[in-house]
């Protein structure tokens, strides 16, 4: 039986992913590199320090990733403070407030840096349906290492079984197979170019898995 949700935030419960795009190239301008498209899709689900990592050693750069993430931080918060169009996934909220009037215990677990994911959660009012807030920037390995969704699902109090993961990501969704937890893959429509494949069900549609859907597709 369903008892815990797992969430993902950036795709998932929030369209900060155009922020991102715009922080992190304004922050490859800075430093001078050209970030391709193909390079740039693969960091999705991946922390920005683990990012800033990969830049530098693939650049060869001799900035330390902490300048780049400092950098790329400073873009994003002036950018969250100012840009207007920032919002919810459609449908997000209604299936978070079905789960928490059910009596579903619901986590967030974002790659995301914690100040990030509070200016979210403040901004939008959703620290009241949730019980706890994970960041992969505070763990050694970010997704697609699973840490994240094995402390998520531990907080929880609940077996693994009675938790799902839903992820919008290929390291998401790798992270949350890995820490063998039942993953619901979100095509989300602001993350192009991730494999969904490895995910226990896919959807487009939050609808699809509001809290009797979902735990009468479990149970069956």
């Amino acid at each position: 039986m369903l008892k815990a949700v797992l969430f993902d935030m950036d795709g998932v419960i929030v369209d900060t992913e155009p922020l991102h795009y715009k922080a992190y190239h304004k922050m490859f301008k800075d430093v001078n590199i050209n970030v391709d498209e193909d390079l740039y899709e693969s960091f999705t689900g991946q922390s920005t320090i683990n990012i800033c990592r990969r830049l530098v050693d693939h650049f060869k750069l001799d900035f330390i990733p902490e300048y780049l993430v400092e950098l790329k931080r400073q873009h994003f918060k002036y950018l969250f403070e100012h840009d207007k169009e920032l919002k919810l996934i459609d449908g997000v909220l209604q299936l978070i407030q079905d789960y928490y009037n059910n009596n579903i215990k619901l986590v967030v677990a974002s790659s995301a840096s914690m100040p990030n994911i509070n200016r979210v959660f403040e901004r939008f009012n959703l620290n009241q349906y949730f019980n706890g807030k994970f960041s992969g920037a505070d763990l050694k390995e970010s997704k697609p290492h699973p840490g994240i969704f094995i402390k998520a699902s531990e907080f929880t109090g609940f077996l693994k079984t009675e938790c799902i993961v839903i992820e919008d990501s290929t390291n998401g969704i790798k992270a949350a197979k890995d820490a063998d937890i039942y993953c619901v893959g979100f095509k989300s429509p602001h993350s192009s170019g991730q494999d969904y494949s490895n995910a226990d069900l896919v959807i487009s549609d939050f609808n699809d898995i509001r809290f009797h859907n979902l735990n009468a597709f479990l149970c069956s």
